[in-house]
C-alpha cells in the first residue's frame, strides 16, 4: 500500500515565529500562514476565503525561521500533516491540524532584503531563500519515519 502525506503551501505569515528551545536543546519555531482564495459567487460579487495554516519548523530550519522570517513575509511551505489533540484550560478535549515543515523557500521579505541563504546554518540552499531539513551526519535530505499501523491517529 503506497501512503503519501504532503502539503505544498503559499501564504503569508500572520505574526513573527514564536521560537522555543526545548529541554533536549532542540529549537522550533511556530507561526501561522494565511492563504487566500478569491472567487466570484452566484451573484457576481468577488470574495475572499482566508484559510490560516499553523506551521511548525524544526533545528535548522527553526533557526532560519527566526533569523529571516517576519510577520507580513511571504513563503512556501512543503511539509507534512499532523493532528494533534490537547485538553484546554476547562478540560474540554479539543483537536487540530499542524503542518510540520520539511523545506522551506522565502519567496520575498527577508530572503530578497539580504540576498538568499543566510550564513551559519546547517541548511545548503537548494536555491536562493529556500531550505530543506537535513540531517547533520551526512547531509542528506531526511526522509520522513516509517510508521506502522499503531501511528495512525484514526
Amino acid at each position: 500500500m503506497a501512503v503519501l502525506n504532503k502539503v505544498l503551501l503559499i501564504g503569508n505569515l500572520g505574526s513573527d515565529p514564536e521560537i522555543r528551545t526545548l529541554p533536549s536543546g532542540a529549537k522550533v519555531a511556530n507561526f501561522s500562514i494565511a492563504t487566500t482564495e478569491t472567487y466570484t459567487d452566484r451573484s457576481g460579487q468577488k470574495q475572499d476565503q482566508t484559510e490560516w495554516h499553523r506551521i511548525e519548523l524544526w533545528e535548522g530550519l527553526a533557526n532560519v525561521a527566526e533569523q529571516y522570517l517576519k510577520k507580513g513575509d511571504s513563503v512556501y511551505i512543503e511539509g507534512r500533516i499532523r493532528s494533534e489533540k490537547w485538553t484546554d484550560q476547562n478540560g474540554q478535549e479539543k483537536t487540530g491540524i499542524r503542518i510540520r515543515g520539511q523545506a522551506m523557500q522565502m519567496l520575498g521579505g527577508a530572503a530578497s532584503r539580504q540576498g538568499g541563504a543566510p550564513s551559519g546554518t546547517q541548511q545548503q540552499p537548494a536555491s536562493p531563500g529556500q531550505y530543506q531539513e537535513r540531517t547533520q551526519r551526512n547531509d542528506q535530505v531526511s526522509q520522513p519515519p516509517v510508521m506502522d499501523e499503531d501511528d495512525l491517529p484514526f
